[in-house]
C-alpha cells in the first residue's frame, strides 16, 4: 500500500513546466542520479537516438559554431564600416575643394560609382532654395507638393528609404536615370525639409529595408552646408 507521500506525488500531473521547476529547485539531481542520466536517450534526426550527454555536447558545439560565425560577421561588418568611413572622409575633403556646384556634383557622382552604384543625385525643395531661372541648376528643384505623396507612402516619419521605387516615383525623382533597380534616399535637413540625396543601383537587391543608414546620416548632415556655398537658401 502506498504511503501518503507516494500518493501525493503520483497525483501531480507532470508536464514540461513541472519537471523544469523541479530540476531548478534540485540542482544536484543529475549528480545524485548520474548513472540513470547516462541511460537517458534523446531523439536524433540522424542517429535515431543519442545519450543525454552527447545531446548536450552537440548543443554546445552548435552554440560555439554560431558564436564563431557571429564574431566573423561582426569583424567583416567592422572592416566594411571602417572602409566606408574612410571613404566618407575622402569624399568630404573632395567636395570641400570643389570649385563650382557642378564640380561638386561630379565628384559626388564619381564617389558613388567607385562603389559600383549607377548614380548619385541631389534634389532640393524649391521653397527652401533659390534655384529658379536664370539658375543653371533648375533641374535640381522639386516641389514639396509633388513629393508629398511619395514621402507619405515610402518614408512616413523616417528620414531614409532603402528599396525599390515604382515607375512614376522614379520619373519624379530621377527623370534622366535608366535601369534603376533600387535606391537609397536620405532627406536633407533636421526634419527633411531641405531636399534629398539619392543613390541608385541597377541591382534590385542592392538597397533593402532594414539596412544601416549611418553613412547616409553623415552625408545628409554634411551636404546642406556644402550646397550653401553655391546656392542661397530661400
Amino acid at each position: 500500500m502506498k504511503n501518503v507521500e507516494e500518493q501525493s506525488i503520483t497525483s501531480i500531473a507532470l508536464d514540461d513546466d513541472t519537471v523544469m521547476q523541479y530540476l531548478l529547485q534540485n540542482p544536484d539531481f543529475f549528480i545524485r542520479n548520474a548513472r540513470r542520466v547516462e541511460q537517458i536517450r534523446v531523439p536524433n534526426p540522424v542517429r535515431g537516438t543519442v545519450s543525454l550527454v552527447e545531446w548536450h555536447l552537440a548543443r554546445q558545439r552548435n552554440h560555439v559554431n554560431q558564436l564563431e560565425e557571429e564574431i566573423t560577421l561582426l569583424m567583416e561588418q567592422a572592416n566594411a564600416n571602417e572602409t566606408l568611413f574612410t571613404s566618407l572622409l575622402h569624399l568630404q575633403a573632395s567636395l570641400i575643394t570643389a570649385d563650382s556646384l557642378q564640380d561638386m556634383l561630379n565628384r559626388l557622382q564619381c564617389w558613388a560609382r567607385g562603389f559600383g552604384l549607377a548614380s548619385a543625385s541631389i534634389r532640393l525643395f524649391s521653397d527652401r532654395w533659390n534655384i529658379g531661372a536664370p539658375s543653371d541648376f533648375t533641374h535640381l528643384a522639386l516641389t514639396r507638393s509633388a513629393f508629398e505623396p511619395l514621402r507619405i507612402q515610402r518614408l512616413g516619419d523616417e528620414l531614409h528609404f532603402l528599396g525599390c521605387l515604382n515607375g512614376p516615383e522614379l520619373l519624379l525623382l530621377l527623370p534622366q536615370a535608366k535601369q534603376v533597380g533600387s535606391v537609397a534616399l536620405s532627406m536633407l535637413g533636421d526634419a527633411g525639409e531641405l531636399g534629398m540625396v539619392i543613390f541608385s543601383s541597377r541591382d534590385t537587391q542592392h538597397y533593402q529595408p532594414g539596412m544601416g543608414t549611418v553613412i547616409l546620416n553623415q552625408l545628409a548632415r554634411m551636404l546642406p552646408t556644402l550646397l550653401e556655398r553655391w546656392i542661397e537658401r530661400a
